[in-house]
């Protein structure tokens, strides 16, 4: 695998990762993965232990306006995401 960044970098990267929320820790793989072009999404998945599932969800939601749109301010998901509730 090809290394795009230095150790410092990728270890300033990682810290920065663990701090932002959901939202933001997908699209900020995604932008990273752009940027880096072929081979990116495989090395930030790796590098950010994230699934390139996530980083495709990422760059659709940066890509498309409409679907960021619908998740609402101060929250993580669309409405209706995450685990349902169990009924007693």
């Amino acid at each position: 695998m090809r290394k795009f960044y230095s150790t410092e970098s990728e270890q300033f990267m990682q810290l920065h990762y663990s701090r932002l929320s959901e939202k933001d820790k997908r699209q900020y793989a995604a932008l990273e993965a752009k940027q880096l072009g072929y081979g990116g999404k495989m090395y930030i998945s790796i590098l950010l232990n994230v699934s390139r599932h996530t980083i495709e969800k990422g760059i659709l939601e940066l890509k498309t306006p409409s679907l960021y749109e619908q998740i609402p301010h101060n929250k993580q998901r669309r409405s209706g995401g995450g685990r349902k509730k169990i009924l007693p």
